[in-house]
């Protein structure tokens, strides 16, 4: 009798155990993104995350981490403090492919006023994608806002050239997820928490 009531102590701790560990992060691809992070000193919040699809294949997965969880575009590009986007790489994929991905995504949702302002900064992160000759699947990207800084763009942890100052330029890396034309709908609504991404 005392051993069947340990038995059970013993899975109902096991039981809130794993609760506690799914509560503290969220699956997405087999990728877990954990629910709040530290960027400069400041707590962010996972936003949302979901997967970039080209056709039938997984590419990454993509968390969006702010102060404030937010549900439009138009609060996201407002949030004030901090931001992050973490990727995640599903699979191997040369410099080229990668960087034409996030070089399209720029053009179609910045207007022509805004990329005549930045146009030495977008140069400059067409040139930071040829100093990687391939991203392989389980590589690390993050891409930080940090206030008095600017854009600051890691991969596993290294960080690769100068910040870029400008918030504009921030907001237009964004939209590549979040604009008009986004790179992937579903991972557009993923990110600004529309839908329920867990366990995909």
């Amino acid at each position: 009798m005392q051993l069947n009531t340990t038995v059970k102590r013993l899975a109902g701790l096991a039981l809130a155990l794993c609760m506690t560990m799914q509560a503290g992060a969220t699956e997405v691809a087999g990728i877990k993104f954990d629910e709040s992070i530290q960027v400069a000193g400041t707590e962010l919040k996972l936003n949302g995350a979901g997967i970039r699809y080209k056709a039938i294949f997984k590419v990454y997965a993509a968390g969006l981490y702010l102060k404030e969880k937010k549900t439009t575009v138009p609060e996201v590009l407002a949030s004030q403090g901090p931001r992050r986007v973490t990727i995640v790489m599903l699979r191997d994929l040369s410099n080229e492919e990668f960087g034409r991905g996030f070089m399209t995504g720029i053009q179609q949702n910045t207007d022509k006023a805004e990329k005549s302002k930045m146009t030495m900064q977008f140069i400059r992160f067409g040139e930071l994608f040829a100093s990687v000759p391939e991203l392989k699947k389980g590589d690390v990207m993050t891409n930080d806002w940090i206030p008095g800084v600017g854009t600051v763009v890691a991969l596993n942890g290294k960080k690769m050239g100068d910040p870029y100052p400008d918030l504009a330029f921030y907001n237009a890396l964004l939209r590549i997820w979040l604009g008009e034309s986004p790179v992937d709908r579903s991972l557009k609504k993923a990110m600004l928490a529309e839908e329920d991404t867990r366990g995909r």
